[in-house]
């Protein structure tokens, strides 16, 4: 069951009246989710449930994809607008450093989220940002033309497609190893939400200048890579260890560039141990302190 909320979120600009849609389920400790350009919270589905036996799951529609609007006219769909409208988020619902897992452009804004220390710990699946510039061009160009051929199919062909696993894999073998395994509805919803997101434009064009070059320090990270990812290459995964060093870097074995539908198994349980490791450190320090 999605919700709505309205609330205020400073930026550059002043503040900004924001609204944005999302899901939440589960008991513990809270873990925002966050998804990639061009799809919308339900990619989260195949996790959602084992997430929520131990977390406070929050999935959101980012602003302009899914079913949340696009931010009010004049804000950029950038890297820092769009961090402080998730720390605001956070505060209007009452989230006390939430942990935090993204995908893709999720994944970068997870890590900036944990930069700037507004959670407690950070997973990030296939993050942006940690690209050279060719292979930026690459990404933003098979984005564009996935944007272009989910806006001119009629979605009887859509729907059709769908049905079978050789037409899952035509529409979107680009993000998922295994296609064959998503589910015809899900397929057609996501195709709708590529063609659909308002932000898409405004989010590729503020990603251009986009490097994530700067440490977390403080907090758990977990950068982890598909081993199959077609669209931000696994070779970046070594770059982001590179950038955050106490990060740890997980391979995911046969999955693509969205790798929750591919193995969900492996993937929840990746995002839980990121966040138990927080709760490991807590319990340190905690037992630290009392030694003292």
């Amino acid at each position: 069951m999605s919700a709505t909320l309205s609330f205020t979120a400073p930026t550059a600009h002043g503040p900004q009246d924001i609204t944005l849609t999302y899901a939440r389920v589960g008991a513990g400790e809270p873990l925002l989710l966050l998804h990639g350009i061009g799809h919308h919270r339900q990619a989260w589905d195949p996790v959602v449930d084992i997430l929520a036996t131990e977390r406070d799951v929050i999935a959101v529609d980012l602003p302009g994809f899914g079913e949340s609007p696009a931010l009010p006219s004049g804000l950029p769909h950038d890297l820092p607008t769009t961090s402080a409208v998730l720390g605001a988020f956070c505060a209007a619902l009452g989230l006390d450093r939430p942990h935090v897992a993204g995908n893709s452009l999720g994944g970068l804004l997870a890590l900036e989220l944990g930069r700037e220390n507004l959670v407690r710990s950070v997973t990030a699946l296939s993050p942006a940002g940690f690209w050279t510039q060719a292979e930026r061009r690459y990404a933003f160009g098979v984005l564009t033309g996935m944007r272009r051929t989910a806006r001119s199919l009629p979605l009887p062909l859509v729907e059709r497609l769908s049905r079978t696993a050789v037409g899952r894999t035509v529409l979107t073998s680009t993000i998922y190893a295994r296609p064959g395994r998503r589910s015809p509805g899900a397929v057609v919803a996501e195709t709708l939400a590529l063609a659909r997101s308002e932000g898409f434009t405004e989010t590729l064009r503020a990603g251009r200048s986009v490097l994530f070059a700067d440490d977390v320090p403080g907090i758990p990270v977990t950068v982890a890579w598909g081993s199959r990812d077609r669209l931000l290459v696994p070779r970046q995964g070594p770059r982001a260890k590179s950038t955050i060093p106490r990060a740890r870097l997980v391979r995911l074995p046969g999955c693509g560039h969205v790798p929750m539908n591919d193995d969900p198994a492996l993937v929840a349980r990746v995002v839980l141990d990121g966040s138990r490791a927080q709760e490991a450190s807590a319990a340190r320090t905690s037992f630290s302190t009392v030694a003292l």
